[in-house]
């Protein structure tokens, strides 16, 4: 190929997304996207996270050397990762801020390879490397991270990424700036994380890990004290607990499943528990949509349903029946996370955003204790 590409890589548990984009000035143009299937056994020969680095790197390049003319690239942009809190945007990534990602992170997931990932491939290119809006991108305002406990104030932990890429589409839909946007995005996907938008900036949210509703291996927001009590049973290590909570949580839980078709067609089959579960969850995630709708005024721009479960119509009529009083409710199904990645390396490259150096300083005002 003789144009720069830009290439993303979005690291999963036992996948690597990996696209490659044509800057156009601010904008890109799609030219391939391929997931890279890991072998599961091969996966479980590793300890850690951070010892798939070499392993995960070997199959990005060997995928690049399999592209026919070669490739030659402008930049490389990797999901953020479980950074600590940042403000939204591009970072430049370094070996500092891939050291904390490796054996710093707020959370060890397979995101945080991201960073190790782009940064190797790009010094073998010999360009630039980027991460772009990591699900640490914290701009709650001092009034939404009071909890009710100095102990544990609030904070902002979601699908940031696709969420302010889908706000993005939104704004560009309507006719106007991002900045100047309202809005409730819904991501629902393998978690569910729900955030107002207001004027751009992710002001509220569920917490895609603690706060959200249940989704299909999550157990989001629990009350309190039970779960104080079963902390405290002697039935579960730390580790365990988590695993049950986190992974083992949510429709899983209940149903032996984390795939949302299977419960549709268990439904289907005139299976109420499964009827039950998924109804609960339908339940709590328009619960979460007009909590969230509560911080925009009730006066929305939009409501955005996106993620993996956004492709189910079952899931998309009860929400439109339950929510769509607050405005209207705009599709963005899957994923927009390589999309994204590009955009922000592209914004870079063209010169309208400048890439932030590590670590970076949120720009969110300190509580007063």
């Amino acid at each position: 190929m003789s144009r720069s590409l830009i290439l993303t890589i979005n690291p999963g548990t036992t996948t690597s997304r990996l696209g490659l984009f044509l800057p156009e000035g601010d904008g890109v143009r799609p030219v391939l996207d391929e997931t890279i299937d890991h072998d599961e056994a091969a996966m479980a020969r590793f300890d850690s996270i951070a010892a798939q680095l070499p392993f995960r790197a070997a199959a990005v390049l060997a995928f690049l050397d399999a592209i026919p003319g070669g490739v030659r690239l402008a930049a490389v942009a990797g999901r953020g990762g479980m950074l600590s809190p940042v403000p939204a945007g591009v970072i430049a990534v370094d070996e500092a801020l891939v050291d904390f990602a490796l054996h710093r992170p707020v959370h060890h997931h397979a995101s945080n390879l991201g960073a190790p990932l782009a940064l190797r491939i790009a010094e073998a290119a010999g360009c630039p490397a980027f991460v772009v809006d990591p699900v640490s991108v914290d701009e709650l305002p001092p009034v939404a991270r009071i909890s009710g406990c100095p102990d544990i104030p609030r904070f902002s932990f979601v699908h940031a990424l696709n969420i302010r890429a889908c706000g993005r589409k939104l704004a560009a839909q309507l006719g106007k700036p991002f900045e100047d946007l309202d809005a409730v995005v819904a991501h629902l996907g393998a978690g569910i994380s729900v955030a107002a938008i207001r004027k751009g900036r992710i002001v509220d949210s569920t917490n895609r890990m603690e706060a959200s509703p249940f989704s299909p291996e999550r157990a989001g927001g629990l009350p309190p004290m039970p779960l104080i009590d079963l902390c405290y049973s002697g039935r579960f290590t730390k580790d365990e607990l988590k695993r049950r909570l986190y992974g083992q949580g949510g429709v899983f839980a209940y149903l032996g499943t984390k795939d949302i078709r299977r419960v549709e067609a268990m439904i289907a089959g005139g299976d109420e528990p499964a009827r039950l579960v998924w109804e609960a969850m339908v339940y709590q995630i328009a619960k979460a949509i007009g909590t969230m709708a509560a911080v925009v005024d009730f006066r929305p721009d939009g409501v955005i349903l996106t993620g993996g479960m956004a492709h189910s119509e079952r899931i998309v009529a009860a929400l439109r029946e339950r929510v769509g009083a607050l405005g209207p409710v705009t599709l963005y199904p899957g994923s927009h996370e390589s999309e994204a990645l590009a955009l922000g390396a592209a914004r870079v490259l063209a010169g309208v955003e400048a890439a932030r150096s590590w670590p970076v300083t949120p720009e969110v005002e300190a509580l007063p204790w």
